[in-house]
C-alpha cells in the first residue's frame, strides 16, 4: 500500500507519482531535486520549527521583490548557486570560464550608443573612465557588429534604478562593434558595493557573519546571432574584496586592471571577449 510508514518511505510514493511526467528532462530533474530534498531533510533532523522558518524565507524573498530588486536571484547569487550554473556552462579547455553570474540589476532595452560614447548621463561624479576591448569567436577571428550591452553601479555603489539622484537608464547602454570587432566608451570608475541587505538575503548574511560587500565591476553581454549569448563581469584588480565576493563570481580569467592615469584623474580599462558558437538567447530581465 503506498502510505507512508516512516520518514525514509515517503521518497517511493513521491518518485512514483512524478514517474507519468510526460517531458523526461523535467521528470528527471525533479526526482533528482526530491532525492536530495528528502536526503537533507533526514541528515540534518530538520525541526518543525525549522522547516517553518525555511518556508517563511521562501515567501519572504518573493514579497521582497519588485522594480527595484529581484531578492530571488540575490538567494541564488548569495548562496552560490548563481555562480555555480555560470561556470558548470561556459567552462573552456583551462577550466577558467568567461562568463559570470546575471545578477538582480539588469534591464533589457538600454540606450542604444554610439562608440565612444558616454554612459554618465545624470552628471555623475568620479573618475573618468575608458573602455576598450575586443569581441572574437572561437577560432579568434573578430566578430563584427556584435552587440556589446554594459551596465554598472555608481561610484557610490547604486544601480539607477536605486537612486532617485540618477536618471533612467543612468550608466547603461549598448554598443555594436566596427568591423574589427572593436568597442570603446567611457563611463566613470566604478566603487564596489553592498548587495541589497534590506530584504530576507540580508538577515542570512548577518545570520552568518558575512560582510555583503561585492568587489567593483563592469557588468557585459555580449551577443550576435549565431553565437552564445556572453554574459560576464570585469572586476577592479585591486578591490579588497576579490576573495571575499558574497556572490563568489570572482575568477582570474574576469579580473581586469583598472589602470589610473599618472595624475590620478582618470582611469582605463581594457577587455576581450570570446563569443561561442551557439544560439543567441537572452535571460529574462530580473527587473523591468
Amino acid at each position: 500500500m503506498n502510505i507512508a510508514t516512516s520518514p525514509g518511505s515517503v521518497l517511493g510514493f513521491t518518485l512514483d507519482a512524478m514517474n507519468r511526467t510526460p517531458d523526461p528532462r523535467l521528470r528527471s530533474v525533479m526526482a533528482s531535486l526530491t532525492r536530495h530534498l528528502h536526503a537533507f531533510v533526514q541528515e540534518v533532523k530538520l525541526t518543525e520549527e525549522e522547516f517553518e522558518q525555511a518556508l517563511e524565507f521562501i515567501v519572504a524573498i518573493g514579497h521582497a521583490t519588485g522594480e527595484t530588486k529581484n531578492e530571488v536571484v540575490l538567494a541564488a547569487d548569495i548562496l552560490g548557486v548563481s555562480t555555480v550554473v555560470a561556470l558548470q556552462n561556459n567552462q573552456d579547455p583551462h577550466g577558467e570560464s568567461p562568463a559570470a553570474l546575471l545578477g538582480p540589476f539588469w534591464r533589457a532595452n538600454a540606450p542604444a550608443c554610439a562608440l565612444g560614447d558616454n554612459i554618465a548621463r545624470s552628471g555623475t561624479p568620479g573618475i573618468p573612465l575608458e573602455v576598450t576591448g575586443t569581441v572574437r569567436d572561437h577560432r579568434g577571428q573578430p566578430v563584427a557588429d556584435a552587440m556589446v550591452d554594459v551596465w554598472q553601479a555608481s561610484p557610490v555603489g547604486l544601480y539607477e534604478n536605486q537612486d532617485p539622484a540618477q536618471e533612467d537608464m543612468n550608466l547603461r547602454g549598448r554598443f555594436r562593434t566596427d568591423a574589427e570587432g572593436r568597442f570603446h566608451f567611457r563611463s566613470v570608475r566604478p566603487a564596489g558595493y553592498p548587495v541589497p541587505t534590506d530584504g530576507p538575503c540580508g538577515v542570512l548574511l548577518r545570520a552568518q557573519q558575512r560582510h555583503p560587500n561585492r568587489p567593483a565591476h563592469l557588468h557585459f553581454m555580449v551577443s550576435k546571432p549565431g553565437h552564445k549569448v556572453l554574459i560576464t563581469q570585469v572586476f577592479a584588480d585591486d578591490d579588497e574584496n576579490l576573495e571575499s565576493d558574497p556572490t563568489f563570481g570572482v575568477t582570474r580569467r574576469l579580473i581586469g586592471r583598472f589602470a589610473l592615469a599618472p595624475d590620478g584623474r582618470s582611469a582605463s580599462m581594457h577587455h576581450d571577449f570570446e563569443l561561442e558558437p551557439g544560439e543567441m538567447k537572452f535571460p529574462r530581465p530580473p527587473i523591468p
